[in-house]
């Protein structure tokens, strides 16, 4: 147990003792008055839920459409050269990335393109995070491949489907994609109106990691017949992944040496400079666009030289310069792809969620995960109505969008306007472009899910039933396909939360202290967490502690930083005059810079110049972990963010997983809430009564 400030504590030699009343459940009812909690009824909860008023309305129209809350707030002068930046930077990237992730898709090139086009339209309305971009995402992209390539084989007939007949075979795959997308986007729309958004939280970061690793092995497998301008059939189904290396392999001599060298050059240049990018980030105004720059100069050097007919390179080929009609979904598709479409809805919408969750806590917003499956699924309905692929976010283009100074969706409505300028107007220039270079992309950006196989010794000295679900999941994926692994990884996930549940450590202490806690001390808070804690709580405990507290740590120090800044341009303008004081400042209050700042900020007095900032009516925080019986993985990273405490087992295993450091160390852990109440009271004694009303005058 231990107090919100993070301090060094020093050694006590002081001792004390409980004296009390022997208690019975009687006598101390008799003597403390029992509080009783109100319990709504469930008829309660529905007039509650169906109760209309104007303020509900106005909540859930911005609910449904959360355009309308950020755009009350876009401010023109300072956000709105950064987004057309952002919006040009990231749609270039969205065109080359479009084009590639289509091809492991299994389908033409352009139509790569239309998920950069209308997914967006639709999740500029309806989205909440500000900063991801949609569009295509490569780990889907090869799940609807391998659904494509199942009912519409490069060899043999295609699947005993009806509304197959009179199609051609590019025809044919083009009704699966958009039938399997339109399904997609009714499983997530149908979610969220069910407000089922919690269901990610039973995808550990474990299980997502190993997943991911395993699909980014799938792609690297599938590209390879780009790279190597080899005709590889495709395959799906368990073993596809072996059945794929082994026609690579039994025609390696016939490697098309102009696509190879192609590739290499590609994705040496490529790694090359995205490794200077991120060196050089802070120094460089926008990251250099490097997959846009190779990407003009193979199509000039390909048409120049005519790569496809004298060399026998694949290229793009012939990119319509007009959108085709739209088509209705097949009802007979929906039956026969139904498996494989609830896992892809559950991949895309856990990936962007992830990555909508980081950015929303780097910019201080909030986004709600039940909105974004309505979002996600709209967009998708939308787009397979128009044959686009499954949409979802890269991490990558979504990097750029967000590094390079997008502020709103705006920025994802830009890329959208520059996809829309290249499909009717200058995509005839990307007909050369040789696919062995979109290989070479695709298997570039797959650098960060392969690097991720370096967690695993770590994992195995410090978690080994995580280490088994990272690496189960993985090599069932790679073996027997993403869907089928994912459901495996999700099995094994349950049977370690059994496994931990029942097999738990037992602690023997040779202290018993009175925990009877009567009332809280003024300006201390204190949390009791009755339950382990791991992935499918974690977020829960977060949120119920910040509920506790009455605010979020994060966004009153960000808030403090910027009151800061201000008070500080306001001492160099001579707007603010010092006077001499007096006062302690919190560890936890210190900004980020607080160096040149001649004075100290009492954050519960009124600040000059109308600044406001929140006010924090404790001092300190215990959190009782006491009856915690294990943590996992997702939870130690969660954790690092607070001080805890638990008891001596896990404190052990924190030991083990590096959890100390120079500010958060063992002597801020207490023994008993007792022990901890004692340190709070020689740190911060109690106010006397004349203190009080002093105060109050």
């Amino acid at each position: 147990f231990l107090p919100y400030r993070r301090k060094m504590l020093r050694p006590s030699t002081q001792r004390y003792s409980v004296t009390r009343p022997l208690y019975s459940e009687d006598t101390f009812e008799d003597e403390h008055a029992k509080v009783y909690r109100k319990h709504k009824r469930l008829l309660d909860h529905f007039i509650q839920y169906f109760t209309c008023t104007s303020e509900r309305a106005k909540n859930a129209a911005v609910s449904l459409l959360p355009i309308i809350g950020w755009m009350k707030i876009y401010s023109i002068k300072d956000w709105l050269l950064n987004d057309i930046v952002s919006g040009v930077s990231t749609g270039l990237v969205a065109v080359l990335q479009g084009l590639a992730f289509s091809l492991l898709a299994s389908i033409s090139t352009w139509y790569g393109l239309y998920a950069a086009f209308f997914p967006v339209i639709m999740y500029f309305f309806l989205g909440t995070s500000r900063h991801i971009s949609v569009g295509s995402f490569p780990i889907l992209s090869l799940m609807v491949g391998a659904v494509v390539t199942r009912l519409v084989p490069d060899e043999g007939p295609p699947a005993n489907i009806t509304a197959f007949e009179g199609l051609t075979k590019d025809e044919q795959r083009i009704l699966v994609s958009a039938s399997l997308t339109f399904l997609v986007g009714l499983f997530q729309l149908g979610m969220g109106l069910l407000q089922v958004g919690f269901i990610v939280m039973y995808l550990s970061d474990t299980l997502i990691s190993g997943f991911t690793t395993a699909a980014a092995v799938h792609i690297l497998v599938s590209q390879l017949k780009f790279v190597l301008g080899l005709t590889v059939p495709g395959f799906s189904g368990p073993l596809s992944i072996i059945y794929t290396l082994e026609s690579v392999f039994t025609q390696i001599t016939s490697t098309n040496i102009h696509d190879l060298v192609t590739s290499i050059v590609v994705m040496v240049t490529v790694l090359g400079i995205k490794e200077i990018n991120d060196r050089f980030k802070s120094k460089l105004p926008v990251p250099i666009p490097i997959e846009v720059i190779m990407t003009v100069i193979a199509c000039g050097i390909s048409y120049a030289f005519n790569f496809s007919e004298n060399h026998g390179v694949d290229v793009v080929g012939k990119i319509p310069n007009t959108f085709e009609s739209p088509i209705a979904p097949s009802l007979q598709l929906f039956q026969m792809t139904a498996v494989e479409a609830f896992p892809i809805a559950i991949v895309g919408f856990a990936v962007a969620f992830a990555v909508a969750k980081v950015y929303s806590v780097k910019h201080d917003y909030i986004i709600d995960g039940n909105q974004e499956l309505i979002a996600f699924g709209a967009s998708n309905i939308f787009g397979g109505a128009f044959k686009s692929l499954v949409a979802s976010t890269a991490l990558s283009r979504s990097a750029v969008q967000e590094s390079t100074g997008g502020k709103t969706q705006i920025a994802g409505l830009l890329s959208a306007i520059i996809v829309l300028v290249v499909i009717l107007g200058i995509g005839f220039l990307l007909e050369p472009l040789p696919k062995s270079l979109l290989g070479a992309v695709v298997i570039v950006n797959l650098k960060g899910m392969l690097m991720q196989v370096v967690t695993v010794p770590y994992l195995w000295k410090k978690d080994r039933p995580d280490c088994i679900v990272w690496v189960g999941t993985c090599l069932a994926a790679i073996f027997l396909g993403l869907d089928l692994g994912l459901a495996v990884g999700l099995g094994l996930e349950l049977l370690t939360v059994v496994f931990r549940t029942q097999t738990f450590a037992l602690a023997s202490f040779s202290v018993f202290l009175n925990l009877l806690q009567i009332y809280e001390p003024e300006g201390v808070k204190i949390f009791r967490i009755p339950s382990p804690i791991f992935f499918a709580n974690i977020d829960f405990f977060r949120d119920k502690l910040k509920d506790a507290v009455g605010f979020n740590p994060l966004r009153i120090l960000r808030k403090r930083n910027k009151a800061v800044k201000k008070i500080k341009k306001m001492i160099k303008k001579g707007e603010l005059t010092l006077t001499s004081e007096e006062g302690n400042m919190e560890d936890l209050d210190k900004p980020t810079d607080y160096s040149d700042l001649p004075i100290q900020v009492n954050w519960n007095t009124e600040l000059p110049a109308n600044i406001r900032v929140p006010p924090v009516n404790i001092h300190s925080l215990i959190l009782d972990f006491s009856a915690v019986s294990f943590l996992d993985i997702s939870a130690l990273k969660v954790t690092l963010t607070f001080d805890m405490s638990f008891p001596a087992y896990i404190i052990e295993k924190l030991r083990n997983c590096k959890f100390f450091d120079d500010e958060i160390k063992t002597s801020i852990f207490f023994l008993t809430i007792h022990d901890a109440m004692l340190f709070i009271h020689e740190s911060h004694p109690p106010k006397t009564v004349s203190e009080k009303v002093n105060e109050t005058v």
